[in-house]
């Protein structure tokens, strides 16, 4: 058989999954499985709880792990929490985007049921490396059949303008590469591929995503609910952010730190350039887009830290950023992107109104206030140490008001009637 001819046959076996068990049409029957996003996002909002419980158990010496403790954190936080709701929205969102081909119900359970899985095993496994890779084994396969599959969605989509689409996919190809990483440093037990891992996770996973993302979603939510609004989102600016991401990597995976500031400062600069066209100001007429914006404002003061940390250990001065810039671009921008993005498609796709009711908002300034917690005593050694569990008891106890609010939502049917 000719290599074409065996492509074809892989994408027509993936098309065949696609088009059985499609969206049922009495969805209501079986919520939590009538649309993507649903079970990718109740996993998500399980984790969301559950990453820092077992961090914070880490750190009080309850919780027990034969894995490096920065490493188990780093994996909980990039690889076991932020992919089911990335995953939730892009089987939703992107084929939408290109009016491509609906994935299906056997593709969108099978991934997110793998990778469910995967989580729960590796929890088992913090005190077994041997169940430790069987869960990033399962975790990492329900990844690369999600990735197979929205593949397949663009590659049969009709012509068209596919560079965001295209973007986002990468993006979290290049993910599930650094969940593959992180299972051979496991495996073998090396602290350099563990930390590439998470390198991998942040630069070339997360930070590109998240930009590319806001530089579509962003503008065009704007455009939707404000009047006399200019649609800004060339791509020249975004293409400059993607490789100084990639350098970052680099530099970062070469321990070469007093030279990120090359790819910091171009970032922050950018990503300032970008807040000042998008209409920050006019965005707080309405809380839900707000959320959207002051996201992206975390992106910058995160790529400033970066950049003068890196540049003060280039230049030997005693003062350095810690892990001050790690958590604002993680638990400022990634988080609070994740409560304003996750909590839009739950409203939207359970029939809602997209309105920001009073809960969510004072949830989205509480995640503000644990991030600004958690970098105090990393920029000033005059604030203590305390504040780094206060921190994550804070971001705890957000979490678990949030997805007792909207987790439900995942389970139950559409208010509107509507199926999906």
């Amino acid at each position: 058989m000719s290599q074409v001819n065996v492509r074809g046959s892989f994408f027509q076996y993936i098309a065949a999954m696609n088009r059985s068990n499609p969206t049922p049409k009495h969805a209501h029957i079986w919520p939590l499985l009538a649309a993507p996003h649903r079970p990718f996002f109740l996993f998500g909002a399980i984790q969301s709880v559950l990453t820092v419980a077992v961090w914070l158990g880490i750190m009080d010496g309850q919780v027990q792990t034969v894995l490096p403790p920065g490493a188990v954190h780093g994996w909980l936080m990039l690889y076991g929490l932020l992919p089911f709701f990335v995953l939730g929205f892009l089987f939703t969102a992107l084929p939408n985007w290109i009016s491509g081909l609906a994935v299906g119900r056997t593709v969108y359970i099978g991934s997110a049921g793998l990778m469910g899985l995967g989580a729960v095993v590796f929890y088992l496994g913090l005190s077994s490396s041997i169940w430790s890779v069987l869960g990033l084994l399962l975790h990492g396969a329900g990844w690369a059949w999600a990735m197979l599959a929205l593949a397949r969605v663009l590659i049969h989509a009709k012509p068209q303008d596919k560079r965001q689409p295209w973007l986002t996919w990468w993006a979290t190809a290049l993910g599930s590469v650094g969940d593959g990483l992180f299972l051979l440093g496991v495996g073998n037990d090396s602290a350099g591929l563990l930390a590439a891992s998470l390198s991998v996770g942040v630069w070339l996973f997360l930070t590109p995503l998240f930009l590319g993302i806001c530089h579509r979603m962003v503008p065009w939510f704007t455009s939707r609910v404000l009047s006399n609004y200019v649609l800004v989102r060339p791509y020249a600016p975004l293409w400059i952010m993607l490789i100084a991401c990639s350098a970052h990597a680099g530099l970062e995976i070469a321990a070469l730190p007093q030279w990120t500031w090359l790819a910091d400062f171009p970032l922050a600069a950018l990503t300032f350039w970008f807040i000042s066209r998008w209409g920050i100001a006019r965005s707080f007429s309405v809380r839900l887009l707000a959320m959207l914006h002051l996201a992206f404002v975390w992106a910058a003061v995160a790529f400033v830290l970066y950049a003068v940390s890196s540049l003060a250990q280039l230049l030997e001065l005693p003062w350095n950023a810690g892990r001050a810039p790690l958590h604002a671009l993680g638990m400022g921008f990634f988080g609070a992107m994740l409560i304003g993005m996750a909590s839009r498609v739950s409203l939207g796709h359970s029939g809602r109104k997209l309105e920001c009711d009073g809960a969510t908002w004072w949830l989205f300034w509480l995640a503000q206030v644990a991030a600004v917690l958690r970098m105090l005593p990393e920029l000033f050694a005059e604030f203590p140490q305390e504040l780094v569990p206060i921190s994550g008891g804070l971001w705890l106890v957000t979490f678990a008001m949030w997805a007792a609010k909207y987790a439900p939502m995942t389970w139950r049917p559409r208010v509107d009637g509507k199926p999906g």
